[in-house]
This record gives C-alpha cells, structure tokens and sequence, in this order.
C-alpha cells in the first residue's frame, strides 16, 4: 500500500493551505531566499508571519509574471493567498496556496497555468488596492497645544494671554516643548508672538484707535 498521509502533513517552518480555511489573507513580503536545487527553493518571509511562504512552480510562475524574476524587488510589495481546494498532489485532491491579487501591478492578468500532467488551465490574478489611509488622530499632547492656541487667539486682551501662560501646567510644558516637541513649540510661541498684532492687543501704537476716535476734534463745516 502507497500511504499518501505523509505526505500531506503540513509542515510546520511553512505556511499551508489548512491556515486559509477561514478565508483569504493579505501579507506584505519582508524577504525572499532561493535555493536552486531543492524541492522548494523558494522562501518568502512574510511580515507578521513567523513561518515562510513556499509557493509551487505555478504560483513561482505568477510571482515572475507579475513582478519580474528579481526577487530583491519583491519586498515591500504585498499579495492575498487564499486556499484553493481543487489543487491535486499524486492525483489527489489535497488543497494548495494560490494567489489572487498582488501590488504593483498595472491591471488583472490571467496566465495559463499547468492544472494536471499534459493540461493547462486559465489562473486569474488582480491588482490589490492599497488600503485607503485614515488620517491620523492627533496625539494628546498635539490636541492640547491646539487647544491652548485656541484660547489665546480667543483671549480678549493681553493681561489674558499672560494669565493663560501663568498658568502651572502651561508654565511647565512650555520649556519641555522646546526640547522635547519643537515645532508644536513653534506653533505656540508664533500665537503669543502673534497676538501683539491683534489691533486691539495691549502695547500696540493703535490700541487705543477707539478712543483716539472719538477724542478727534469734529471737523467745521463752512
């Protein structure tokens, strides 16, 4: 008796097509070795993924077919692995890895790929879409010096602004900014900086333009 269940143990340094029985993943290559002469000369490293991806000649195939025979060139680069039960070893249908979109691609290709001895079969690849980046939400110590900007372009008058500033934990997070956050430092000091040209700013040659106003002599009508 040819006892096939050996064969089709999963190996444990590799990834197999029993991980995806819940259903497509998407990785991002973080190293590729080759070792010509072997069984499966090559290993993909796969970032988040302590074991390695040893795809088959045909999916071997789709790599070069997508991104070229420079396996350097492969890192960075991101492809979805789903499981494809129909895939036979030794006549049997044992499942295998297959690959259904990659980055870096200009558009869906299909390559004629061999499906059993003598016959060959159409494999779809398409492009897989960068994720849309969410921007980022802003840290608390970038939200609080918005907000302690706010205050002072909100601030009615000088003598405010320096009560804001005397204020304990913005007297102590100022100087740490400086070292520590530069150009939220920067962005603070340009508002304190900036709110002397308020035109109605404490110290400033027309703050008191109101006044000045209205003191003005009435003109003489003839």
């Amino acid at each position: 008796m040819n006892d096939m269940s050996s064969v089709i143990v999963p190996k444990s340094d590799q990834i197999n097509a029993e991980d995806f029985l819940a259903g497509p993943r998407t990785f991002t290559i973080e190293g590729v070795s080759i070792s010509p002469g072997t069984e499966q000369p090559v290993s993909i490293k796969l970032v988040g993924e302590q074991r390695v991806f040893r795809p088959c000649k045909s999916m071997s195939r789709v790599l070069v077919g997508g991104w070229g025979p420079d396996a350097s060139a492969y890192v960075g680069r991101s492809l979805t692995l789903y499981r494809d039960p129909r895939v036979k070893w030794g006549g049997l249908e044992v499942g295998g890895i297959r690959i259904s979109h990659m980055s870096h691609i200009e558009r869906d290709m299909v390559l004629s790929l061999t499906a059993t001895k003598g016959k060959r079969a159409p494999h779809q690849v398409k492009v897989l879409q960068a994720p849309q980046q969410q921007p980022a939400e802003p840290d608390q110590v970038t939200q609080w010096v918005r907000d302690l900007i706010a205050r002072i372009h909100a601030a009615p008058d000088r003598m405010a602004v320096d009560a804001i500033l005397a204020e304990p934990v913005v007297a102590k997070r100022r100087p740490w900014l400086k070292t520590d956050r530069a150009s939220l430092s920067a962005d603070l000091e340009a508002a304190i900086d900036g709110f002397a040209d308020h035109p109605f700013a404490e110290g400033r040659p027309d703050a008191d333009m109101g006044e000045a106003f209205t003191n003005e002599p009435a003109t003489q009508e003839d």
